[in-house]
C-alpha cells in the first residue's frame, strides 16, 4: 500500500531528511585516507544522538551499524570495520536518521584522497543520473519512467545498472511501497501523485550489473570486482513538481 503524506507529515520528514544529509555531509568531510569506517560509524552516531534522533539502520533486521560503508567494489550494506581507508578508494555512505516519527535516508559516495578517472567517471555518472531520476518524479508520470530515466542515461556512459537492489518508499517505516527500481521502462507501474516520498537511489557499477552477496549475508559486491557508486536523496512528489526532501537549505547543490 502506498502511503500519501499529508503536510504536517512532509514537514516532519523535511527534518529527519535534513538531518541525515547534514550528517552524511560532515562524515564526508572526514573521509581521508588513514580513516577507518568504523570511526565513521562511532561520528553518525554520535551527531545523530546530539540532534534527538536515532540511526535508522542501526539494529534494522539485524545490521550491527549506524550507517552502510561500501568500500570499492561494495555496491551497498557493508559493514563498518577498523580497516583503513586508502589513497584512491571510493566509499559511498548510506546513512538514515529517525527523527519526529519518520525516517530521513540518503546515499552519497566519496572519493578518497585523489581517484583515478575511471573512478571520477563513475561518480559523477551515478550523481548524474540521480538527478534524471528525480526531474522524472512528476505527478502524472509513473514509477517507469524514474526507472527509464536512470537506466538509459546510464547505460549510454557505459555503465552498469544493478537490478537486485532498488529505490523504495520511506515514511514512518523504512522500507514502504512502492519499490523504485533503476532500470524499467517508461510508463509503466504505479502514477505519480502528490505526497508520494521515494527514496531514489542508484546503485550504479563501472562493469556488470551482477552482484553477490558476500557469506555476512549483508554485504553486496559486484559479481566482476568493479567499482561501484551509491547515490540516494528522498523526494516527495508535489503538484508543482519534486522537492528533495533531503537537500538542506544550506548546502546548494554544487557543492555536495
Amino acid at each position: 500500500m502506498i502511503r500519501i503524506k499529508t503536510p504536517e507529515q512532509i514537514a516532519r520528514m523535511r527534518r529527519s531528511n535534513r538531518l541525515a544529509r547534514r550528517i552524511l555531509l560532515t562524515l564526508g568531510e572526514h573521509v581521508a585516507p588513514g580513516v577507518s569506517t568504523k570511526e565513521l560509524d562511532l561520528l553518525a552516531r554520535k551527531l545523530v544522538t546530539e540532534a534527538g534522533g536515532r540511526p535508522s539502520f542501526l539494529g534494522y533486521r539485524g545490521f550491527p551499524a549506524a550507517i552502510c560503508a561500501s568500500v570499492n567494489e561494495v555496491v551497498v550494506h557493508g559493514i563498518p570495520n577498523d580497516q583503513k581507508l586508502r589513497e584512491g578508494d571510493i566509499l559511498s555512505v548510506d546513512f538514515g536518521a529517525f527523527l519526529d516519527g519518520f525516517h530521513g535516508d540518503t546515499a552519497a559516495t566519496f572519493p578518497v584522497g585523489k581517484i583515478n578517472s575511471q573512478a571520477q567517471h563513475l561518480l559523477k555518472v551515478t550523481y548524474s543520473a540521480l538527478w534524471r531520476g528525480i526531474e522524472a518524479a512528476v505527478v502524472g508520470n509513473r514509477i517507469g519512467d524514474i526507472s527509464h530515466a536512470i537506466q538509459s542515461y546510464v547505460e549510454s556512459q557505459g555503465c552498469g545498472v544493478v537490478r537486485k537492489l532498488v529505490g523504495h518508499g520511506v515514511g514512518r517505516e523504512m522500507h514502504e511501497d512502492p519499490q523504485v527500481p533503476n532500470f524499467g521502462r517508461p510508463r509503466t507501474g504505479p502514477r505519480l501523485r502528490p505526497g508520494m516520498t521515494l527514496a531514489i537511489e542508484p546503485m550504479i557499477t563501472a562493469g556488470s550489473y551482477r552482484v553477490k552477496v558476500l557469506p555476512d549475508g549483508w554485504t553486496v559486491v559486484t559479481a566482476d570486482g568493479s567499482l561501484a557508486a551509491h547515490f540516494e536523496h528522498t523526494v516527495v512528489v508535489l503538484s508543482d513538481g519534486p522537492e528533495v526532501l533531503s537537500l538542506p537549505d544550506w548546502f546548494p547543490r554544487w557543492l555536495e
